[in-house]
């Protein structure tokens, strides 16, 4: 391309963004420096998708940023959109995405009067970034730098950018500094940790997001083929051992389905795996903990026998090397396989709608028998117990999930960032109703889009996750449901294709019309969520 005569700050942080690997910027445009930033990106080749809210936006500049690896870029107004984008940085935050959030922000000339829309943006973001930094307080350059390796650095998160109208019009110098590689892990560490493992007859391999990289997916499947020992995966590492591998033994989450694996285990091999995955419970097994990460972090849950850091491949590769067959038995990781499964499968009464567990089997039949392959977005509720356990995996980033922060609204935006990331697979929202109508204006995006996005909604017309919790509470009617929604007419009404279904029949039909669909399609599911307490006690215990 051709620069500018005078490149300005706008120009000069798209032209970092660009230099990054930065394929798209989400957001929502307010007057100030919004519209400096969207034109200097188009003149780099970056496009910009107008979202219908601020905390979609992060999450679809977070999810495009789990699944290629550069950082994602989302901007907002200042004020009110800096306000309803926390969300969305805190899932970037806690679900360690690199993300940058380009805000407006205020000139120091109006900061000596302004309180229309004013207060402290980089102070109320600050918890959940890794960076608050000013165009004006130092170059554009510099600012689009020092962000972008905070995002990118371990723990990958999110930085905050606050450019003023005036600022992004400001002369600028272009820059772009290359984000160093992680360190290699220290040989020794390596040593001591593969001495560990050989003292061990029965070792378990607990994986996490850190190691969805393909690269890293490659080495930890030899790992584990080299050990023959059972394999758990955290949600957002679904997919890194596939759920056909005679290794896999199911999800771990630090609860209790995935006790009868681990009891039976004298020593974890823990690669990649935050502990912002687990939920809060105490770490119940008194044997010897490799923790294999990407940089040095405490570990509140176990002290680790053996401790290796640095450039994930060839940390796995130091302790593949060698390794010798555990005493696993093939057919014990099997039944123990099996058993997660039975302990899971949610078995409704046969109510009114279809069983949540049966949605997922029949949605990934469906999608099969068409050819069609998409990436899997997953909203937070009870649906998704079935859903990250009954859909299976093959590959890295298969499955996508707001684990560390668990916001409801997730699904369907990550699954517009999914689609417009990878056409040719596109993709597939599984959403409870009360998640969808969280985020509902982001069905007008992948229709306006024309994603090839398939949006399957568990519409129980219940917070059911919620209602679980209750117990013996006397609440006032309607505190945790509300009148069943029309979601397939809103669908239709915001230009997209919407199905609605009540038995296994009707929904086998309509997945088959949504898969051979080049759009936007919804069908929405009457559910019975009788099955889901259950279910989640044999889950969290």
């Amino acid at each position: 391309m051709t620069e500018p005569a005078t490149p300005t700050a706008a120009d000069a942080l798209a032209a970092a963004f660009a230099a990054a690997g930065t394929r798209r910027i989400y957001g929502v445009p307010g007057g100030g420096s919004s519209l400096d930033l969207i034109a200097a990106a188009k003149a780099r080749g970056i496009d910009f998708v107008l979202a219908r809210h601020e905390t979609s936006a992060v999450i679809m500049a977070a999810t495009e940023a789990e699944l290629s690896g550069a950082p994602g870029v989302a901007l907002c107004t200042r004020g009110p959109g800096v306000g309803n984008a926390a969300n969305g940085i805190a899932h970037a935050a806690l679900d360690r995405a690199p993300v940058v959030l380009v805000a407006d922000g205020f000139a120091p000339a109006e900061r000596a009067f302004a309180t229309h829309q004013y207060f402290d943006q980089a102070a109320m973001l600050a918890p959940v970034t890794k960076a608050q930094l000013s165009v004006g307080q130092m170059a554009a350059g510099e600012a689009a730098t020092r962000a972008i390796a905070a995002a990118l650095a371990a723990p990958r998160g999110a930085a905050l950018i606050e450019l003023s109208g005036a600022a992004a019009k400001q002369p600028a110098a272009l820059s772009a500094t290359a984000v160093p590689p992680p360190p290699m892990p220290d040989r020794a560490a390596i040593e001591a940790a593969r001495q560990v493992l050989a003292r061990a007859c029965r070792p378990v391999v607990i994986v996490g997001l850190e190691a969805v990289a393909q690269d890293s997916a490659t080495w930890l499947r030899h790992l584990v083929a080299s050990l023959g020992c059972p394999a758990l995966v955290t949600y957002k590492a679904k997919g890194v051992i596939a759920d056909d591998d005679p290794a896999f033994a199911g999800i771990f989450t630090c609860g209790a389905a995935e006790g009868p694996v681990l009891d039976r285990a004298d020593a974890v091999v823990m690669v990649g795996a935050d502990p912002v995955e687990f939920i809060p419970k105490p770490w119940r097994w008194d044997v010897p903990v490799i923790e294999v990460a990407t940089a040095p972090r405490a570990m509140p849950y176990a002290h680790p026998a053996a401790t290796v850091t640095g450039a994930l491949p060839a940390a796995i590769e130091g302790l593949a090397r060698g390794a010798a067959r555990s005493a696993w038995d093939p057919r014990e990781v099997a039944a123990l396989r099996e058993g997660w499964l039975r302990a899971l499968a949610n078995d409704p009464r046969r109510g009114a709608g279809i069983g949540p567990q049966r949605v997922v089997e029949i949605t990934q039949l469906a999608c099969r028998e068409a050819g069609f392959d998409p990436r899997v977005a997953v909203d937070a509720g009870a649906h998704m117990f079935p859903a990250t356990t009954n859909w299976r995996c093959a590959r890295p980033g298969d499955l996508l999930i707001s684990n560390g922060l668990a916001t409801m609204g997730f699904a369907v935006p990550a699954a517009i960032a999914a689609a417009l990331h990878d056409p040719a697979r596109g993709a597939l929202a599984f959403t409870g109703d009360g998640g969808l109508l969280m985020g509902l204006g982001e069905l007008a995006t992948a229709a306006v889009l024309g994603a090839r996005v398939v949006v399957v909604a568990f519409n129980d017309a219940t917070l059911s996750l919620i209602d679980i919790k209750k117990d013996a509470r006397d609440l006032p009617e309607g505190a945790l449901g509300w009148p069943r929604a029309d979601l397939a007419g809103a669908m239709r009404a915001l230009g997209g294709v919407g199905l609605s279904v009540t038995t296994e029949a009707e929904l086998a039909q309509a997945m088959a019309e949504a898969c051979a669909s080049t759009g936007s399609v919804l069908v929405d599911v009457a559910v019975d969520p009788s099955g889901y307490p259950a279910q989640i006690k044999a889950l969290r215990g």
